[in-house]
């Protein structure tokens, strides 16, 4: 785990926490297996861009006895741990994205977990497991209906 750390380290610029945020997200890693932290780009609602660490991937959920894997990104600011990572339910094409009470019309997580965010209380481990218990009584996604084929006319 080490090695995964450093290298996570690494790929962190220098304004990050660096040592914190990689432990961090290797504790998520390990618990949470197919998340993968990225270095990417990230746009503000005012159009303003930002290279950010974030953790993409799935998150497993239990829905009516049936496990499903919820696509997910969390966007981690440098400004981490003081405050929360920007989060998103990301719908593959044969996905469609349920709107509700903690998601929002462009799939933005919005976990009271997310807005009650304390420094030292709160972690991303901690935080993907209240979407995952919340996902799973709320799914924030569903499969794509597929439209009837159309009836061929007899005229």
């Amino acid at each position: 785990m080490a090695h995964y750390e450093n290298r996570i380290k690494k790929m962190l610029p220098k304004a990050y926490l660096r040592e914190y945020v990689s432990h961090e997200i290797c504790l998520a890693l390990t618990h949470f297996k197919n998340l993968e932290p990225i270095m990417d780009t990230y746009v503000y609602n005012d159009g303003t861009t930002k290279d950010l660490m974030s953790l993409s991937g799935t998150i497993p959920i239990m829905f009516n006895d049936t496990s499903y894997n919820i696509p997910v990104c969390l966007w981690i600011e440098e400004t981490y741990p003081q405050t929360a990572p920007i989060c998103y339910v990301r719908p593959t094409q044969e996905m469609m994205l349920i709107k509700g009470n903690y998601i929002s019309g462009n799939g933005e997580i919005l976990l009271p977990y997310l807005e009650e965010w304390q420094n030292g209380e709160c972690d991303l481990t901690s935080l993907i497991q209240v979407m995952a218990a919340t996902f799973g009584d709320f799914p924030p996604v569903c499969i794509q209906p597929n439209p009837e084929p159309e009836q061929a006319s007899c005229k």
